[in-house]
């Protein structure tokens, strides 16, 4: 888990290096304003928790922590209130621990979670600007696939919704211009059926971890 916190909040640095030469040198503060389209590209590491159930052979799921780029627009009501949507999709290699067969390999799924979150910014006007709310996942399952332990022919990940929390945090680095860190937690426990007969419940509810360079029109 520290690997994938420490590559999305180490890509704050490089990806600042994006910034047009003069952007530190402008020391004005624009501040959030209604009507405002943020548009942020950055790196996310997104850390699945191990936990569910499986029917049949017993054991415990287990999806892989990743790293994968993201885009995201946000979209200002109001100088304090925002509407958050984020696009990124992730490889997973998953796993069943501690089974009545022991540890069983399933291959790998990719997953599609668009998230939308509700964001309040109570220091719309600040250079260090934090923002927190909350919102709703829809994932999206595709590709299942790769090596699997000899007799597991097909594994079957159904989308799923999930409930999401967030917070981050906006640096303004010129009028146009923002660093931001962001944190999100999605409830998230999606069906899984392997070899059309074992049933099993994935509660991945993962942590996404992020830094991103915004521009904002």
């Amino acid at each position: 888990m520290r690997n994938g916190i420490a590559a999305a909040l180490g890509a704050a640095a490089l990806l600042a290096t994006m910034l047009p030469g003069d952007a530190g040198a402008q020391t004005s503060i624009r501040g959030k304003r209604a009507g405002d389209i943020v548009l942020g590209l950055g790196l996310i590491g997104v850390l699945p928790q191990s936990g569910g159930s499986v029917d049949t052979i017993g054991g415990k799921p287990d999806a892989s922590e990743t790293v994968t780029p993201q885009f995201d627009v946000t979209y200002f009501v109001t100088p304090h209130i925002s509407v958050n949507l984020i696009a990124a999709t992730t490889k997973h290699d998953l796993d069943v621990r501690g089974s009545a067969l022991g540890d069983v390999n399933l291959g790998h799924v990719w997953l599609l979670p668009p998230t939308l979150t509700l964001q309040v910014h109570p220091l719309p006007q600040s250079r260090f600007s934090p923002y927190f709310g909350a919102g709703v996942n829809y994932t999206m399952a595709y590709s299942e696939g790769g090596g699997r332990t000899a007799g597991i022919d097909s594994v079957k990940v159904d989308n799923a919704w999930g409930w999401a929390l967030n917070a981050g945090i906006d640096y303004e680095v010129a009028p146009n211009w923002l660093i931001n860190v962001d944190v999100k937690k999605l409830f998230l426990r999606p069906d899984v059926t392997v070899n059309g007969t074992i049933g099993a419940k994935a509660d991945l509810d993962p942590w996404i971890v992020g830094a991103a360079v915004r521009y904002r029109f």
